[in-house]
């Protein structure tokens, strides 16, 4: 999922002074941005800390829950975190996680996390709440494992914070919700053992999941692939977008709206995506008049973002769609998180892909993994190995 939330925590342990969590108000922004700077420096790359407008009307969201926690003793600000959600929708992102430096180890992002799942997630409002976790320290993917969040794979390279990182996706479903989930017949034969390592960490099934059969889709010819323009006016392609998609009907990408559009010379397909430029990366939305257009582009469209500064190009692909999954494998995405029983459709639940691709060098070695994640980072070194390596007869040849 797209890196729009990288909280930031410590090892949750007994608060020696319990802290006091209200929801914030307006008259907190300008504390907040003081803290999300002391936490991150001039680098987080979310409009939740740094944007007092696009702040403010998340604490007025009656969709969102924003919660703040402060010293019960001198009444200082101390922590923050959020859960958004929107209009029409029952998922949720556990965003902005900020504890500041002079109170950690007191469990503040522990209790505020908790907090936040019992107003949003235990009430019934939603059906789940992910987190795209830092992967700097442990201490984040333990905070949001011990409010009953469970990993669903890796995102290398998924944002630029002072320097390139990769996050953990984690996300808590509503009791129930996962024992919904339509059941799936075949997908892509790389993406099988993501299915085993995700039915083993969520003790879910994928009884009878077979691999499709035939060769990847081939991309378009060289001759064909041409310089893509990238337009960059958020009204105007939000605007677009809605022209083409009034519903939710061919598109699903929670908590993104588009801001740049990809399109050919004689506009025969648009691709909408939303682009971080300040973290450097970017998810691809939807395209019309449907994603088949645009399939055997992906790659003039991977480098058109690149240059637009996005290291890192993630897409939401549904499990249930294996043309489309074997489309992004054979453009260089590889799958590294599976979100199960995402998307509500009527009384179940779909379960959904994310594909990532990464312009920039990928590099494990300053990660720090939890034992639970550490399968689906085998994992995906694998499925990446097998896409971008030679295998031995190539290199015989």
């Amino acid at each position: 999922m797209s890196p729009t939330n990288t909280p930031v925590g410590a090892p949750a342990i007994t608060p020696a002074i319990t802290p006091v969590i209200t929801p914030a108000v307006r008259a907190d922004i300008a504390e907040l941005r003081q803290l999300y700077y002391a936490v991150y420096g001039p680098h987080y790359p979310v409009a939740l800390g740094t944007d007092p407008a696009e702040m403010a009307r998340l604490i007025e969201d009656p969709h969102s829950l924003w919660l703040v926690g402060r010293c019960p003793t001198t009444g200082a600000l101390t922590a923050s975190a959020a859960i958004h959600g929107e209009a029409g929708s029952r998922i949720g992102r556990l965003e902005g996680i900020a504890v500041h430096p002079g109170h950690r180890s007191s469990g503040l992002a522990a209790a505020l996390t908790g907090a936040l799942c019992a107003g949003m997630l235990d009430s019934g409002r939603l059906d789940s709440v992910y987190a795209t976790v830092r992967t700097v320290s442990a201490g984040p993917q333990r905070v949001v494992a011990r409010n009953g969040f469970r990993p669903l794979g890796i995102l290398p390279n998924a944002v630029d914070l002072r320097s390139r990182e990769s996050l953990a996706l984690y996300a808590r479903h509503s009791a129930g919700v996962l024992d919904r989930r339509i059941p799936v017949t075949e997908v892509p034969a790389p993406l099988l053992p993501l299915l085993r390592t995700a039915g083993t960490a969520l003790g879910i099934g994928y009884p009878g999941v077979r691999s499709t059969t035939g060769p990847l889709p081939e991309p378009a010819p060289q001759d064909e692939v041409e310089r893509l323009e990238l337009i960059e006016a958020p009204a105007f392609v939000h605007r677009r977008f809605r022209e083409h998609f009034p519903g939710a009907e061919g598109w699903f990408y929670p908590l993104h709206t588009p801001n740049v559009l990809l399109t050919p010379a004689d506009g025969r397909f648009e691709v909408y995506a939303y682009l971080n430029r300040a973290g450097g990366y970017c998810s691809l939305l939807t395209a019309h008049p449907d994603p088949a257009a645009a399939a055997a582009y992906l790659e003039p469209v991977t480098r058109a973002l690149a240059r637009a500064g996005a290291g890192y190009v993630e897409a939401l692909v549904p499990l249930a769609q294996p043309e489309a999954l074997s489309a992004f494998l054979a453009h260089g995405f590889v799958a590294g998180a599976l979100y199960p029983a995402m998307r509500a459709d009527g009384d179940g639940f779909h379960d959904y892909a994310v594909l990532s691709r990464s312009s920039e060098r990928i590099d494990f070695r300053g990660v720090a993994v939890e034992p639970p994640l550490q399968p689906y980072l085998d994992c995906y070194a694998s499925a990446w190995a097998a896409a971008h390596l030679p295998t031995p007869s190539e290199v015989a040849s």
